[in-house]
């Protein structure tokens, strides 16, 4: 009688893709760590924009006999998850997408720790820092993310986008600086305002939140084992036989 192996299922971790080296960095490192939680389990990174391999890519050059889990590395729902991992998924028997790493009450807690490692307090005015989208799923998300960031620290943050959305970044400031100086109980302004940068890596995107004139501007999520394990978990969510018992 032959034996029958089970199918192999790899993880393919898709991000967004950056041209920051240190960037390119964070995403390979919680790839790594991932790999290194599950050694049962291939992980193999892969990109949406800017960066090689494709997306497209690496699922062409994957065996045709293995289930596939795309990961998404990224923060949200959005045009990447909606469209490009969607129609990349679609085209390629076996494979399936699991859902992206926020919001989580983890990350939350990361973007806690990352404000105060920065100096940032819930007494200053505070922004949240968000890329932005033009997937209307992805607003209530933002607005879940901004709920349990300040109840983990009893701040009142605003959120600021990067693109799509308002306020943008340098506009929330403002208003953040605004309405600290009216909680303080006077007409002057707050003495600063914080950034929380909810986004994964150094680039573009955090240059131009470096750039909207907080006075405290935090690093962004970057390398930390609660992000390797919700990537985990997603994984197992579409295929818990995964995982270890």
């Amino acid at each position: 009688m032959n034996e029958q192996h089970p199918r192999q299922t790899i993880l393919v971790g898709a991000s967004h893709g950056t041209d920051n080296t240190d960037g390119q960095a964070v995403i390979r490192e919680l790839l790594r760590r991932a790999q290194a939680m599950r050694p049962s389990v291939q992980v193999v990174e892969a990109f949406v924009d800017v960066q090689q391999p494709s997306l497209v890519e690496v699922l062409a050059g994957l065996p045709a006999d293995a289930d596939v889990v795309i990961v998404p590395v990224l923060l949200t729902v959005g045009f990447h998850t909606q469209v490009d991992i969607a129609e990349a998924a679609a085209a390629r028997p076996g494979t399936s997408v699991a859902a992206p790493l926020g919001p989580d009450p983890r990350l939350s807690q990361l973007l806690w720790d990352r404000f105060l490692e920065a100096g940032g307090s819930a007494d200053d005015g505070v922004v949240i820092a968000v890329a932005g989208s033009t997937a209307a799923a992805a607003v209530p998300r933002f607005h879940e993310l901004r709920e349990q960031f300040n109840a983990i620290g009893g701040a009142d943050a605003v959120l600021g986008y990067g693109a799509a959305l308002d306020p943008r970044v340098p506009a929330a400031v403002q208003l953040a600086r605004g309405a600290a100086g009216v909680r303080r109980g006077g007409g002057a302004p707050a003495r600063r305002v914080s950034i929380a940068s909810y986004l994964l890596t150094p680039g573009f995107f955090h240059d131009r939140v470096t750039e909207a004139g907080g006075d405290i501007v935090a690093a962004p999520l970057g390398v930390d084992d609660r992000i390797a394990h919700i990537i985990l978990e997603r994984f197992d969510a579409v295929v818990p036989a995964a995982a270890p018992v």
